[in-house]
């Protein structure tokens, strides 16, 4: 029998069609519908899900934070403050009781338990802000051997100022017992009269140059005024609040770009930018703390409106694809950095909630965002991927190579926040998976393929 020989040529086309055929194409299949390989979820998240994520950091801080007070010397609890002649200091914990960043996870706390209607978050707050009113109270200095707790009574910097002053008077609001009246006004004399201010008012430090903005210090004494004005009633601390807005973001907001530079000196005749994640964060979340209680009458308050929207719209341009945020902004080989994330998540969330901007352009950003901090809470309840505290640089090394650790403390509060302002969220609005992407559900439309 003759055989007939096919060209090896003829082979391998009909192969490659046969092979093709068989494969899923644009005729058979809505290709569009494919699933992506994304490095984050992307799905709605779920309102149980969001709880269980808090739930783990609260039995972390919970059970690695100090709350008691004991004898400096013995470490015996004490319980009868009338003792007033022995040395005492905080229990031994991970974290630091009086610090700003542990303002920030106190106010998350409390956020936590009105949003989920768990009381043990706020019990968490309470708690340590008793033991430091306390303390305050019933002990002279002398007696005081917690170096972090005389700071808090003697401040030294904002730092040891605003966000503690902040979430007193919010714990004071929502029912805290505590005399802690002291502290918050010696908080706020301190910021009001002591820190030091630039010729025009404006907040600053004479670290690492004289006359020196650290964009950090916007939420070190912003959110403080304006909740001192609304505790007080008195006008002249949304003034100044809404004065620091204003002189911070004229000297240091760059309108091109829609985000702040990190540090800004004097002396300096060019002003090198560094847009660093977390202090973009400070601004952004001191701006919406503000607005949450500011006056609709008071004439700052359109341009404090426009200064957050405008830094909103800045923010969400540079979100990377995998719902994070880098270190520095605007330069993508730089880390992808936690703390800054869950801020900006907390902050575009909760100027959605309040009206502020529109929840269909910007509540997607929001829910990717929430998604990535997520998978950096582990199974202990730990914040990994945390930039450690920092200072101010005008390099770029400085920023690229800040370490992360999972005992920065600044990723914690703002872990909490980003959760529980997440969750009222879902709870007035609802989400869906609208031709492949995420988006807000309209009542009474279907989903139609593009």
């Amino acid at each position: 029998m003759k055989r007939h020989h096919i060209p090896v040529l003829t082979l391998l086309f009909l192969g490659s069609f046969t092979t093709v055929s068989a494969q899923a194409n644009d005729a058979t299949a809505p290709l569009h519908l494919l699933q992506p390989d994304y490095p984050t979820p992307y799905v709605v998240p779920q309102q149980e899900g969001i709880k269980t994520v808090l739930d783990r950091v609260y039995i972390f801080l919970e059970n690695n934070s100090a709350s008691k007070i004991v004898n400096a010397k013995t470490k015996e609890v004490i319980t009868n403050y009338k003792k007033k002649n022995e040395d005492i200091a905080f229990e031994k914990g991970a974290f630091r009781l009086t610090s700003y960043e542990w303002g920030v996870t106190y106010a998350g706390m409390l956020l936590a338990a009105k949003a989920t209607g768990d009381q043990k978050y706020a019990d968490y707050s309470n708690k340590r802000i008793q033991l430091i009113a306390d303390i305050a109270e019933n002990y002279s200095e002398k007696n005081i051997k917690d170096p972090d707790m005389l700071k808090t009574l003697h401040p030294e910097a904002l730092d040891f100022a605003g966000a503690l002053c902040a979430a007193f008077i919010k714990a004071k609001k929502d029912g805290l017992k505590a005399n802690v009246d002291p502290l918050i006004n010696n908080y706020i004399d301190f910021i009001s009269n002591k820190q030091f201010r630039l010729t025009d008012g404006t907040l600053a430090r004479n670290r690492p140059q004289d006359n020196t903005l650290w964009l950090d210090d916007m939420f070190m004494s912003v959110p403080a005024l304006a909740q001192m004005g609304a505790y007080t009633g008195d006008v002249k601390y949304f003034d100044d609040a809404v004065k620091q807005v204003n002189q911070f973001s004229q000297r240091m907001f760059n309108k091109e770009k829609g985000i702040f530079m990190h540090g800004w000196v004097q002396s300096m005749e060019d002003h090198p930018q560094f847009h660093w994640g977390r202090a973009n964060g400070w601004a952004v979340m001191a701006m919406v703390e503000l607005m949450d209680v500011l006056p609709k009458n008071h004439p700052g308050y359109a341009g404090v409106l426009a200064q957050l929207q405008a830094h909103i719209k800045g923010l969400v341009k540079y979100q990377d694809g995998t719902g994070f945020w880098h270190q520095l902004l605007d330069r993508n080989d730089t880390y992808l950095e936690t703390s800054a994330t869950a801020i900006y998540t907390y902050s575009i969330a909760k100027a959605i909630n309040k009206g502020y901007i529109n929840k269909a352009a910007y509540a997607p950003a929001v829910l990717l965002g929430w998604n990535a901090v997520a998978t950096k809470v582990n199974d202990k309840g730990q914040v990994e991927g945390t930039c450690v505290g920092t200072g101010m640089g005008f390099d770029p090394a400085f920023y690229y190579y800040r370490p992360i650790n999972v005992f920065a403390a600044h990723g914690y509060g703002p872990v909490l926040l980003a959760g529980a302002e997440v969750l009222l969220l879902l709870k007035d609005n609802q989400f869906e998976i609208n031709d492949s992407s995420i988006q807000l559900k309209i009542e009474g439309k279907n989903n139609q393929e593009k």
